[in-house]
């Protein structure tokens, strides 16, 4: 970032106000000159120590000396992934930090860094065959971790329940559309596709709603980012696919979609359609200026459906969708989804609650608790064990 220029205001008492007669100047005494060096040695301080330490002189300064400034650093890093989608995440928060800090509108003051994460590059498996956490965050976050980066973009569904130690998530940006999309070159809706037509998808939880209401369809695995996935089915490798209207509106590919499936129809994933910012616990700069991007009604939102997965212990083999949003009343409304991979089992719940980050808390976790007590625990027991 850079710096912040200081003011510096002088204050030398005199002995008379008064307009005297011009007279010769009198030589400099020498305790005349030691005051004089003494304050261009504090002078010359203020201008190096931009700091959040008071610089104090019974006749000298130095104001901004006071402030609480920034740590300095020549460039704020934000670390994302490569993909299309990913970047124009990264670049939306890159421009509102620019236009919250001027001083980070200046050239060279952030700097956007791509890192491969493992989703990237294992294509050719589902996700749950791959397993693990953290699939496309786990580098990321180990760079922030490491210093190489000082923020780190991601897609809120992307982010495991759990955060590694020392990073902290401050900070939401308004969310999206959570609806997904449906687009198919033949038929425009799912309901007016004929038996065995074959649907992509790499998400589970679209794939088990789609089974569950259309078991006359066929889905496959349907890996890759927005442009190789519509690529494809320009191809004809899959008759329809389902995609997040968020990422679409992100990338001004919204004229591809054929319709906009209700929320009724297919419960979004947890937290789609809302970006996170992470940085390092106990950076207090960067925390900072996370601060002014946070959008607290998204925040709220998300704390409820991620406080729902935890305590189902989701894992990326599990299909869960789970939506908190604002009702008329001002409160806040939960609906949650679990079921089997065949799409066969589905449980749901829906609860309501107060607009506030401990509600939400709680009201995501009573669901969770009631999806496991309806399920049981052997429902998740294979999932479990199957993760890593």
């Amino acid at each position: 970032m850079d710096t912040m220029q200081t003011t510096h205001t002088q204050s030398i008492p005199t002995s008379c106000h008064c307009r005297a007669p011009k007279v010769r100047s009198k030589p400099v005494s020498r305790q005349q000159q030691a005051l004089r060096q003494q304050e261009k040695r504090i002078h010359q301080s203020c201008q190096v120590q931009q700091r959040s330490h008071k610089i104090k002189h019974s006749h000298i300064t130095c104001a901004a000396a006071t402030a609480e400034l920034a740590t300095e650093k020549a460039t704020v890093k934000i670390g994302t992934r490569g993909s299309p989608l990913a970047l124009a995440q990264a670049y939306m928060t890159r421009d509102f930090l620019k236009a919250a800090f001027p001083e980070l509108a200046q050239e060279g003051a952030l700097d956007i860094v791509i890192i491969k994460t493992t989703g990237d590059k294992v294509l050719n498996q589902p996700l749950a065959d791959i397993g693990g956490k953290g699939l496309f965050t786990k580098e990321i976050d180990d760079a922030l971790l490491g210093g190489d980066i000082d923020i780190a973009v991601h897609s809120m569904k992307d982010v495991p329940t759990y955060l590694p130690k020392g990073m902290i998530l401050p900070c939401n940006l308004e969310r999206e559309d959570v609806r997904d999309a449906f687009i198919c070159p033949t038929a425009s809706s799912l309901a007016q596709l004929p038996a065995g037509s074959i649907i992509g998808s790499a998400s589970l939880r679209r794939q088990v709603q789609i089974l569950h209401k259309y078991p006359q369809l066929e889905v496959v695995n349907f890996r890759g980012n927005v442009q190789s996935r519509l690529r494809k089915l320009n191809e004809k490798v899959v008759d329809a696919t389902l995609l997040a209207y968020a990422g679409l509106k992100r990338l001004d590919m919204a004229d591809k979609l054929t319709a906009i499936l209700d929320t009724e129809d297919m419960l979004p994933a947890v937290a789609q359609g809302a970006i996170g910012i992470a940085c390092r616990e106990g950076d207090s700069d960067t925390q900072k200026l996370l601060a002014s991007l946070n959008h607290e009604d998204t925040r709220i939102a998300i704390q409820c459906e991620r406080s729902f997965l935890g305590t189902l212990d989701g894992s990326c083999r599990t299909p869960i969708a789970g939506l908190a949003q604002k009702n008329d009343k001002g409160g806040l409304t939960f609906r949650g989804l679990v079921a089997s991979p065949d799409g066969k089992n589905v449980y749901t719940t829906s609860r309501e609650g107060s607009w506030t980050e401990q509600d939400a808390i709680a009201v995501g976790m009573e669901a969770g608790k009631e999806l496991k007590q309806q399920a049981g625990d052997e429902f998740f027991d294979w999932a479990r064990q199957n993760v890593y």
